[in-house]
């Protein structure tokens, strides 16, 4: 019977001070219609979201740095340490002297500009390059796994090309 008591009292305890915290929120304790557009508010701004521009890491450093503008990609195509590794796609530019790229994945593409390019060496993969040199814009087939003049090597008139464009595929 004790218990019982005991228990019944706990019980309506609890209901109680459920009850009074109830009535505090419904009645809003003393906070007007401006506390909940406040909330709303709040709450309608809600996380970012994250938005991929395919934009390449660190471009600004490695412009500073290396004076390569490397624009966007699908990260497939990344800058290397020439020596770090074989099978590197080589750029060879007379502003830039030697570029290389690793390649990964079943195609790529990396947008840039990295002026005064002669030479391409292919690498495992099938690659294109886009080129510029004023208004004209030429594509040059890569060999796989040799050498490719490109840009000044092969114009006519030797004129200087800017890489815009590389894209790959197994």
């Amino acid at each position: 019977m004790k218990m019982r008591k005991v228990m019944l009292r706990s019980a309506c305890a609890a209901v109680g001070a459920g009850a009074l915290a109830w009535l505090a929120i419904a009645a809003g304790v003393g906070h007007g219609p401006a506390d909940a557009s406040a909330m709303k508010a709040i709450a309608d701004e809600g996380p970012g979201y994250a938005i991929e521009d395919f934009g390449y890491p660190n471009a600004d450093k490695i412009l500073a740095e290396r004076g390569i503008t490397l624009k966007r990609g699908d990260g497939h195509i990344m800058l290397a340490d020439c020596g770090s590794a074989t099978d590197l796609m080589e750029i060879w530019s007379r502003a830039n002297e030697k570029i290389c790229f690793r390649v990964s994945g079943n195609t790529g593409y990396l947008t840039m500009e990295i002026p005064a390019v002669f030479a391409v060496k292919g690498n495992s993969y099938s690659a294109q390059v886009d080129m510029k040199t004023g208004t004209e814009q030429k594509t040059f087939d890569v060999n796989k796994n040799a050498w490719t003049p490109v840009g000044e090597s092969a114009d006519e008139q030797g004129r200087d090309f800017m890489l815009m464009e590389i894209r790959t595929s197994k």
